[in-house]
């Protein structure tokens, strides 16, 4: 199921999971071991004896991150079976999910255990959810969670697939969706954070909802985010 990515740094790709009104979405994970030998878990998916058996093998699980409140189903069985890690909740998500006891909260700053090797930009005044980008120096990789999606043209259909269509997640390549584009507030301040994450030197680039992509990065995050700058 763990599947090497980048240097230090693993996918796995987990169940489909229904979203909202028959909308379903495959759903991705990353592990990224840190300098010190621990996980740092982004996005988890469903937990399996078969995936903790692998996660065991890589290392202690020192960190689970949920990068946005949307990305929240699998928290709690994570955070039972590794009582000892660290719950990062995203902007909003405490508020979302008081049943869940978080540990920390992201913001611009990188965590102390992770500063250096993973850098973060919050991408503030979105009245869908406020996502936090990560940037993996060692392997060079930038994850999205919802932000940047991608499906297969047939993935939906009916009336399904033409609203996905029309929200650009069936497009060529990953883009941002349009209900995410319409639902910024800020745009100045979510400008600034598309400029951060354009300065990172990007190799590859990867997402909970599409296809990665591994060539010409920096080119490709400007066409991403073209229509916000």
């Amino acid at each position: 199921m763990l599947k090497l990515f980048g240097d230090e740094l693993w996918i796995v790709d987990g169940p489909d999971v229904d979203a909202f009104a028959g909308f379903h979405y495959p759903t991705r994970m990353a592990v990224i071991r840190l300098s010190d030998g621990g996980l740092f878990v982004w996005s988890p998916v469903h937990l399996t004896d078969q995936l903790a058996a692998q996660i065991g093998a890589l290392g202690p699980v020192r960190h689970i991150v949920a990068p946005n409140s949307l990305h929240h189903l699998f928290l709690p069985e994570w955070a039972q079976a590794y009582p000892a890690a660290a719950v990062h909740a995203a902007p909003g998500l405490r508020k979302k999910r008081a049943d869940i006891s978080f540990d920390a909260d992201l913001g611009d700053t990188a965590d102390p255990d992770w500063a250096g090797q993973i850098d973060q930009v919050v991408m503030q005044g979105n009245r869908i959810t406020t996502e936090v980008v990560f940037f993996h120096t060692k392997s060079g990789t930038v994850l999205f969670a919802d932000l940047l999606q991608q499906l297969p043209a047939n993935w939906f259909s009916g009336w399904r697939a033409v609203i996905a269509k029309l929200d650009l997640m069936t497009g060529a390549e990953p883009s941002v969706p349009r209900k995410f584009r319409l639902a910024f507030t800020d745009r100045n301040t979510a400008r600034q954070a598309a400029g951060r994450i354009l300065a990172w030197p990007a190799q590859k680039v990867l997402m909970a909802h599409g296809t990665p992509v591994a060539q010409d990065c920096p080119a490709f995050l400007r066409r991403a985010f073209g229509w916000l700058l």
